[in-house]
């Protein structure tokens, strides 16, 4: 993998790097009300999958706000925004930000997702920012890896890979 910084300060990725063209790995997440969640939940439909740090920070809460505005314009294109925050922080957080058109879901527990999608940061256990398009057959399509996680992804390009896909 190419070199990740946080801050500009060198951070180690835990797990197996995707690319576009691979099977998607499953994994079990938590919602927001502490069920399991898997990739097999969302089966047949197109999932474009945000990895941030945290919902509570500015990058990470604008990248929230901009793809569930968006979302709300795809079709069958279910966004999921995945981070370390505890389920808990990640509904108050929604709630007070208006987000009901794609699903927070929690890695906190077994860090299961960061290391299936080679996200998990090895010295901060947060996830690093990413965007996995991925179709409704599971096969990923796309990867964007942000090499400065404190960087925002290209939108553009994310939503226009997640339209392209079926």
């Amino acid at each position: 993998m190419a070199n990740f910084t946080f801050n500009n300060d060198s951070v180690t990725l835990l797990g197996n790097e995707i690319t576009a063209g691979d099977q998607a790995p499953n994994f079990t997440v938590l919602s927001n009300d502490l069920q399991e969640v898997t990739l097999n939940d969302y089966k047949g439909q197109v999932k474009l999958i945000a990895a941030v740090p945290s919902v509570d920070t500015g990058v990470c809460a604008e990248e929230t706000r901009r793809f569930n505005e968006e979302a709300d314009k795809l079709d069958n294109v279910q966004v999921l925004t995945i981070s370390m925050d505890l389920p808990f922080a990640q509904s108050r957080w929604c709630a007070a930000n208006g987000i009901k058109n794609l699903d927070t879901l929690s890695d906190h527990r077994d860090a299961d997702f960061g290391e299936k999608y080679g996200v998990l940061i090895k010295e901060l256990r947060l996830l690093a920012r990413a965007i996995f398009v991925v179709d409704s057959n599971d096969l990923v399509t796309y990867v964007e890896y942000v090499s400065e996680v404190t960087n925002h992804p290209d939108y553009d390009r994310a939503l226009e890979e997640a339209q392209k896909a079926e």
